[in-house]
């Protein structure tokens, strides 16, 4: 037996050093994640606070970090004075639309990726990444140009029919690595069963992709409701926009009412906070999933 060694069985006692140097680590970290949460949550805490600003405290020289006064003028010059709710209900309609037609064209494309074996898998699953890639400014006029001939100028499906090239790509490699790793016997198993290909990849597959589909359903919901470029190309009729190109409208060249564009678009983020805070969870389980499945 060394001499130097402990025999009292105790664990040792750790220097007065090391424990200053953790709690000045655990200080350090605790004040870098408030910067993060302050630099990410600030912009939108003081755009919906002051929605609810006077205009006189919002144009005051000495900015207030609560409202001294609350008030809901500027939501209500919002729904009367502009054309909010059309706005609302075209942005719901074009979100859910592009969400299900995406959903569709994504889940057929990672299922015909990732099981049946034909040589070109490969080269196809990376050319559908490169498309991503691109941007939509490059195919705007060509677009219009089809969207003309085919009549679908000023139509709202017809926009989210736009949309769906753009949100395939990604949509379909978000769901890659779920399919990828669903037990092949399972589908094997309804195929002996005489269950078809289709058949398999709705009532055996989908249901266990539920976290993927959330993750992919969110993510495409974000994109389409925030859309701006094409929405403003192609939606001209004023009953038709989107809230994005409609309440850009609110900047006007000669006034700007910072209370009635605060309002604004406090009335475009929440919706979008609203449903990430149902449905959150589901998105982080499938980000978390398929990254580690991945």
């Amino acid at each position: 037996m060394k001499g130097n060694e402990d025999t009292t069985g105790k664990p040792p006692v750790p220097k007065a050093g090391m424990g200053r140097a953790l709690i000045g680590s655990r200080v350090a970290e605790a004040f870098l994640i408030l910067l993060v949460v302050l630099a990410v949550l600030g912009p939108f805490y003081w755009i919906i606070s002051s929605s609810f600003k006077p205009t006189p405290e919002l144009l005051g020289t000495i900015p207030t970090l609560f409202p001294r006064q609350f008030v809901l003028d500027h939501y209500k010059d919002l729904v009367v004075g502009t054309k909010y709710l059309y706005y609302l209900r075209n942005s719901t309609i074009l979100a859910v639309t592009t969400v299900v037609l995406t959903m569709l064209v994504a889940c057929s494309a990672a299922y015909a990726l990732h099981r049946p074996a034909f040589r070109a898998k490969s080269f196809l699953s990376r050319a559908i990444l490169i498309s991503y890639m691109f941007p939509g400014i490059l195919l705007l006029i060509p677009l219009y140009q089809m969207m003309t001939k085919l009549g679908l100028i000023n139509e709202l499906y017809g926009l989210a029919f736009v949309m769906v090239p753009f949100t395939t790509p990604m949509s379909t490699w978000l769901l890659a690595s779920f399919f990828r790793y669903v037990p092949y016997e399972v589908e094997e198993s309804a195929l002996m069963d005489g269950a078809s290909r289709i058949r398999v990849l709705t009532d055996v597959i989908i249901p266990v992709l539920k976290p993927g589909l959330a993750a992919v359903g969110i993510y495409v919901f974000i994109v389409s409701w925030g859309e701006y470029m094409f929405a403003s190309v192609f939606i001209n009729a004023e009953l038709l926009k989107t809230l994005p190109v409609g309440l850009s409208a609110l900047m006007d060249q000669y006034r700007l009412d910072w209370g009635l564009m605060a309002a604004g678009a406090t009335a475009i983020t929440v919706p979008v906070i609203i449903l990430f805070a149902l449905m959150g969870r589901r998105f982080v389980e499938g980000l978390i999933s398929g990254a580690v499945k991945g």
